[in-house]
Formats: C-alpha cells, sequence, structure tokens
C-alpha cells in the first residue's frame, strides 16, 4: 500500500507511504480515499490525521506518472482534495519536513493543520513552466495574505514551516509542533481537541471559505506582473502566477479555481513547459547508469587531495571544503599554493561580505584545508583529483607519481577536458582506480560535473564518484572516452560554425547577439574570451597534425597571434576594461575579419539571425547525434543535462536534442541539407549523422 490507515483510539491515522517523498501517485490517492470512508463508517473514530511516513509529508506529483493516463484518472488530486473537505470528522494534516507543490494543496484542504518545525512549504509548479493546478493559487493567498502567498508562487521557493507561522494573520498552520519527534503524538492530541470542540455538530472550518482580499488590488498586481516580466521574459507561468492569484481576490471560489485549472492546462501543452518538465526528469535521469545497479557498493571518501593550486585546483578544492571534506592541495612552489590559497580566501570573503556565508563557517571551511610540497604526503586521501596543465606529458607525470604514492583503492581522478583518459589510466598500474572528473569553470559555481568512464574503470569507482558528486551539490553526466566527450567535442562544431559565419559576412558581435537573443548566457566569441582564446588555439594546433583535412576559419589563429587571449589580456575578440566583464567591439579585430575575407577572396554577404542561430544549434545536434549512436553518452537526456548545466543553453528550451524535438527532426535534416551546399561552410560536416537522419525519416524524435 502507498498509504497506511491505521487507528489510534478514537482517531484513524493514514500515513502516505510512497517514497522517496511520498509522490501523490494514483495508488496514493486511491488509498487517501479509502481510509477516509474507512474512517468515516467507524463510529469508534472521531478524527482523522493525514500526514507522511519517512521523511516527508508529500512532495506532490509523482513524477514517474508525469504524462501518462494515471496523473489525471480518478481520483485526481482536485477530487481527493473536495473528499478531504467534505470527510464528516474533523481532517488533521500533520505536515512535516516536506510539503510541496499537490502536497500543500492536499494539506490546504484539510480542515486544520499542524506543522512540525524545519519543515520546507514551497509550490514549486512554476520551475516546470506551470501554475499551482489543485487550487495552491486560490487557497494559499487566502491562509497567507495575497503577498506573501504570491511570493512564494512566483518563487516556487521553500520557506520554513517556523517562518510562515509568524506572518501576521496566517491561517496555514492552526498549530506548530514543539519537535518533529513530538509532531505524531502532538496530532494525535489536537485531533482529538477538535473532535470534542465539534461534537456539538458545528461545521469545520474550510479555507476555500475564507475572504480573500488586497487593499490596493490593482495598483499592486501591475506592480507584480511589472516585476515578474522583468525577471522572467521567457518564461509564461510567472506572469500566470499573477493572473491566478488576482482571480482569487476577484472572483467565486469555483470560478477562481475553473480560471487556475484552464491556465494549468494550456501552459501544460506550451514549449518552455514541456521543456522544463523533460529537464526536471533529465537531470534525475542522468544519475542512472545503465549497467551500474543503484546498489551497487561505494567506497568511503572522507579525505580529497587535489593536485594544482590554480584557478580549477582552487575551485575544485572549495567544492569539498563546502561539503566539510577535508583536501590537501599539493604544488610544485610554495608561491603557487600561497596564490591558490589567497583566491580561495578571497572567494569566501567575497561570500561573507555579501551576507551568503557566516565568517564561523568561513572559518570552518578553511581549516579543512591543508597544502604540501611533496607527493608522499597525499596517500592517505581516499580520492585525488589532479588539475595541471593540459598536455598528456604533464598528466603522465603526475599519474605515474600518483600511482607510487596513493594507498590501495583510492580513486585517481583527471580533470581533463579533452584528453584520452584511457591512456591517462594506463600511466598507472590500476586503471581500474582511474576516472575523469570533468569540472567547469569556475568550478565551485557551475553545476556540472562530467564523470568520464575509461574502458577499465571499476563500477565502484563510477557509482562512488557520482554518489560524491551529489554530495558536492554537481549535477553528473556519465561520459565515455573520446576527444573532448560530450560537451567540448560538440562546442567544438559550435565554434567552427562560428567561425565560418565571420568569413561569410558576420561581426562577432553581430553572431553573439542572436545566439544571446535565441537565449544562451553567451555568445561563441564572448565565451572564447573568457574561457581564453589560446586554449581553443592549442586545440587547433592538433587538430592541424591529427585531422589535416578539418576545416577552420583562420580568422581565430589570427586574433591569436596578436596576443588577444580574451579576458585575461584585457583583450580578445573584444576590448575589456579592468574589473568589468563587458565586451567592447574593438575596431581593428573587425577590421582584420574584413582583410582576411578580403585574401580569401570571399564577398561578404548578410546573413540573418535565424541562419546564425539554425547553424550553432544544429552544429550542436549533429555532433550530439554522433555521440549517441557512438554511445559516448547513455541517451539523449544526458547531453542535454550537459549543455544546460555547463554551456548555457537556455533552460526553456530544454537543450539541444529536446529544441531539436521541438522544431521536427525532419525540419532539422532539411535546414543542415541547404546548409551543405554552402561552399564556405563544410558539406561533409553537414551530413547528417545516421542516427539523425533514421529518426528523421521514420518521424521519431530523440
Amino acid at each position: 500500500m502507498t498509504a497506511e490507515y491505521q487507528v489510534h483510539g478514537d482517531v484513524a491515522v493514514i500515513t502516505l507511504n510512497n517514497p522517496p517523498v511520498n509522490g501523490l501517485g494514483l495508488s496514493t490517492r486511491q488509498a487517501i480515499v479509502e481510509g477516509l470512508e474507512k474512517a468515516e463508517n467507524d463510529a469508534a473514530v472521531k478524527a482523522v490525521v493525514l500526514t507522511g511516513a519517512g521523511k516527508a509529508f508529500s512532495g506532490g506529483a509523482d513524477i514517474r506518472e508525469f504524462g501518462s493516463p494515471k496523473a489525471i484518472q480518478e481520483p485526481n488530486l482536485l477530487s481527493v482534495i473536495i473528499r478531504v473537505e467534505n470527510t464528516t470528522k474533523p481532517v488533521i494534516a500533520a505536515v512535516h519536513s516536506v510539503a510541496m507543490g499537490g502536497g500543500l494543496e492536499l494539506a490546504l484542504g484539510a480542515h486544520y493543520r499542524i506543522a512540525a518545525p524545519g519543515c520546507n512549504v514551497a509550490l514549486p509548479e512554476v520551475k516546470l513552466g506551470l501554475i499551482p493546478g489543485a487550487g495552491g493559487t486560490q487557497r494559499l493567498p487566502r491562509v497567507l495574505g495575497v503577498e506573501v502567498a504570491l511570493n512564494m508562487i512566483v518563487s516556487g521557493e521553500p520557506v520554513k514551516s517556523e517562518m510562515l507561522a509568524q506572518v501576521p494573520g496566517q491561517k496555514l498552520f492552526d498549530k506548530l509542533s514543539a519537535s518533529p519527534e513530538s509532531l505524531a503524538e502532538e496530532a494525535l492530541a489536537f485531533a482529538r481537541e477538535m473532535a470534542a470542540k465539534h461534537a456539538d455538530g458545528s461545521a469545520f472550518p474550510l479555507v476555500r471559505n475564507l475572504p480573500c482580499k488586497h487593499p490596493n488590488g490593482e495598483a499592486y498586481f501591475q506592480f507584480a506582473r511589472n516585476m515578474v516580466k522583468g525577471m522572467a521574459k521567457n518564461f509564461p507561468a510567472p506572469a500566470k502566477c499573477v493572473d491566478a492569484v488576482e482571480a482569487a481576490t476577484q472572483k467565486k471560489f469555483n470560478d477562481g479555481m475553473a480560471f487556475e485549472r484552464e491556465i494549468f492546462i494550456n501552459l501544460m501543452w506550451t514549449p518552455e513547459c514541456r521543456s522544463l518538465r523533460h529537464l526536471f526528469v533529465a537531470e534525475r535521469a542522468a544519475s542512472k547508469i545503465p549497467d551500474v545497479p543503484e546498489d551497487t557498493a561505494k567506497r568511503n571518501i572522507e579525505s580529497v587531495a587535489v593536485i594544482g593550486a590554480g584557478t580549477m585546483g582552487g575551485g575544485i578544492a572549495m567544492n569539498f571544503l563546502n561539503a566539510g571534506i577535508p583536501v590537501k592541495m599539493l604544488e610544485m612552489k610554495q608561491e603557487a599554493l600561497d596564490r591558490g590559497i589567497a583566491t580561495i580566501r578571497k572567494n569566501y570573503e567575497a561570500q561573507v561580505k555579501k551576507g551568503k556565508l557566516k565568517q564561523d563557517k568561513y572559518e570552518q571551511r578553511m581549516s579543512l584545508l591543508s597544502t604540501t610540497l611533496s607527493y608522499d604526503d597525499l596517500g592517505a586521501a581516499d580520492l585525488v583529483i589532479e588539475a595541471v596543465f593540459e598536455e598528456i606529458g604533464v598528466k603522465e607525470a603526475v599519474f605515474k607519481e600518483l600511482d607510487r604514492v596513493m594507498k590501495p583503492c583510492a580513486i585517481l581522478a583527471s580533470n581533463t577536458s579533452t584528453l584520452d583518459v584511457n591512456r591517462i589510466a594506463n600511466f598507472t598500474k590500476r586503471p581500474q582506480d582511474v576516472v575523469g572528473m570533468h569540472f567547469f569553470s569556475p568550478a565551485n559555481v557551475m553545476k556540472l560535473l562530467e564523470v568520464v568512464r575509461g574502458e577499465a574503470t571499476a563500477k565502484d569507482v563510477l557509482a562512488t564518484v557520482m554518489a560524491v558528486a551529489k554530495k558536492i551539490k554537481k549535477t553528473a553526466v556519465v561520459s565515455g572516452v573520446c576527444d573532448g566527450f560530450i560537451g567540448n567535442r560538440m562546442i567544438e562544431q559550435y565554434g567552427r560554425q562560428g567561425g565560418f559565419l565571420l568569413d561569410e559576412g558576420c561581426t562577432p558581435a553581430q553572431v553573439d547577439k542572436a545566439i544571446e537573443k535565441f537565449g544562451f548566457a553567451m555568445g561563441p566569441f564572448r565565451m572564447g574570451d573568457l574561457a581564453g582564446n589560446d586554449i581553443g588555439w592549442a586545440i587547433r594546433k592538433r587538430r592541424y597534425q591529427e585531422k589535416p583535412d578539418m576545416k577552420y576559419s583562420k580568422t581565430a589563429d589570427l586574433l591569436c597571434e596578436k596576443g588577444r587571449f580574451g579576458q585575461k589580456t584585457g583583450a580578445g575578440w573584444y576590448d575589456y576594461v579592468p574589473g568589468k566583464r563587458d565586451a567592447i567591439p574593438n575596431a581593428e579585430v573587425v577590421k582584420m575579419i574584413e582583410d582576411h575575407r578580403a585574401a580569401a577572396g570571399i564577398t561578404p554577404r548578410k546573413i540573418s539571425d535565424d541562419e546564425i542561430v539554425q547553424r550553432l544549434v544544429f552544429s550542436l545536434v549533429n555532433e550530439a547525434a554522433h555521440i549517441l549512436e557512438e554511445g559516448i553518452a547513455n541517451k539523449a537526456s544526458d547531453i542535454d543535462v550537459v549543455y544546460i548545466f555547463g554551456y548555457g543553453f537556455p533552460v526553456y528550451r530544454g537543450g539541444p536534442l529536446n529544441y531539436a524535438n521541438e522544431v521536427g527532426l525532419f525540419n532539422v535534416v532539411q535546414a543542415m541539407k541547404r546548409f551543405a551546399k554552402n561552399p564556405l561552410d563544410d558539406a561533409k560536416f553537414w551530413e547528417p549523422a545516421p542516427l539523425l537522419a533514421k529518426l528523421a525519416a521514420e518521424g521519431k524524435t530523440f
């Protein structure tokens, strides 16, 4: 059963039991209704307590039923809430730990609510491109007041129960228990008290009957709309949240409910909502590896060593310090160590200054960091991550030393972004213990971690690293071994297209503006300046040797020959003022591009924003299809997760492959065929990957 029914004297207790968060799937909804009927038919029962087992009251809808007929099959959540409201014995919701989405809406249907302190309360539907769909926009303003409720609904962020209990005039909680441990006992006592109170047959209080007004409604809702428009212009749901809450103040309750439902259903079919729901499921699915069972025994990671105290090494170390894991950092020279420690301190001090980190937490984290100049001091660490120069000879020297000093069963990880992890593993006598952990810069901020699985990487190593990623709050995606893995292999094609667009008539600013208008955090040229144009230059030099027939625009090489490596030199595709990240177009760079065109005999043409976006995005899609076919990525959604969390792809478009599905794979292939006819482009690249061609021909999606 996904909800248990027990009688404690004269109180029936219905306990939701659908791990991990007591999602309100069909069987759970059915069990709630059955429990209420049992309680009503038992003359000895005077009241009902509705609560949740384990670490949640309820997290809301069961994501395993998203998009399936079960999600709307009767009794749907709206019907369950009406059934709770109409129960002839007082129903008390005893909420704890997590009461979110449909879980909170269910509690709002109860006659009374008692909450444990520390309970996270939220209506997070907006994060899936929706509004609450089971009365949340109509009931929450009635119990918390319009402004507090609207802030919660528009942000989707959780608020602690004890904070909400302090809202003046709030009617969300009738009582706060002394502690989470005493909630069950206090809920039973409270239920008996309410049963006695209504022994005379008096009506139970219903949230739907509470008044809902704002003293300056028109002005307030206009202000709210303006705020939402500025903060969420590409997301339709937040503005619709405002409409629904306004309706709660203007319409009768049942009319407001009908209005909420209409908005909810219309949003469900928007591309933004489909994309956000796809991403929600994709992020959770990324941790599942087909041949590594979830119960695989994991190695114990209690201490970490980091090789290299540069920007990357320092950022990697901060992730573990933040999670309370001791870190020992190694460098070859004391000055390099001192610089690295100073940067970590500076990052933490900036957080303290902004009030994001308490002084004692900062000191506690720094106390977990130690340093050394000798490999011999690293041997006791459970996990070691190298973050040294991206050159195979340097990696070889590091891994031979690690093989010498690290204890048996230690995990040896490389932060390489492109190099062959199998080759690196073979520098050791324990290739089964070697894995890629590719962090993204800045490593203490970016959520993505590419976990690179070598041919010999042991399953328990993989399972351990995925668990460690969760502990340090990273979204981890497994990649096979190839040049650039998932993300950088794809971004190389995107960068090549950017170069061809310059050859054909664009400026860097035009390309960047077009793709940023599409929703990217930054365009290819601003991104190059941020990462360092010399990094791409080094990769191209390697390509010229390994793949002499691979076509590139020469503009990026010309730029690097001028020493314009990006933000770190104050000059790249754009100019930069010290201390600022604003990209200022440079006339000399534009002239350099024009001179290159003239020397190559190219007549520039006017290129539309649509063509810019399609060439950049579809280049990612085609390379991704090759990656899927080769088994480098486990599934299409993993690639979307990489691009959302590592490369600034617009969240509301759900990743490159989800976007391709939305456009239609037939249309993507047709566009690629057009691009292949462009003599200045790379016709061979635009040949659709076999998987893409097959799916398009069969009318399927990724």
